[in-house]
C-alpha cells in the first residue's frame, strides 16, 4: 500500500469505550483514534477491516479486524486513483491520511 490509498475508521466513543484494550494496539494517534485500513467491507453486520502490520519478527502480516457496524460512526477513503475532470491540475496529492482536528460540530462560528 502507497500513502495514499486506504480507509480511516472512525468509531463512536462509547464503541472505544466498550472494545477497550483490545482495540487499542490498531489505533492510530491523533485527537479522535482511527484505524487505518487497507481494504473494508461493509456488506453485513459486522465491518470487516484488512489491516498491515508485522509479527514479532518484523515480518508483514495481514490482519482482519471485525466490529459490529453500529460502531463504526464513519469512515473516510483516501485514495489516489489519478486526476481527471475539468478542474485544476497542479495540486499536491496527500502523503498520508491525517485526522480531522476537531469536527465541525465543535468548532465556533466565525462573527
Amino acid at each position: 500500500m502507497n500513502g495514499t490509498d486506504g480507509y480511516a475508521v472512525f468509531f463512536f466513543p462509547q464503541a472505544l469505550e466498550a472494545l477497550g484494550e483490545a482495540i487499542k494496539p490498531y489505533l492510530m494517534p491523533g485527537p479522535e483514534p482511527w484505524v487505518l485500513c487497507n481494504e473494508i467491507d461493509t456488506g453485513g453486520a459486522l465491518i470487516e477491516m484488512t489491516l498491515q502490520g508485522q509479527n514479532k519478527d518484523g515480518k508483514p502480516v495481514q490482519i482482519e479486524l471485525m466490529v459490529p457496524s453500529g460502531m463504526v460512526r464513519m469512515i473516510v477513503s483516501a485514495h489516489s486513483d489519478g486526476v481527471f475532470g475539468f478542474g485544476p491540475q497542479g495540486f499536491e496529492k496527500p502523503t498520508t491520511v491525517i485526522a480531522p482536528a476537531s469536527s465541525p460540530a465543535e468548532e465556533k462560528p466565525k462573527v
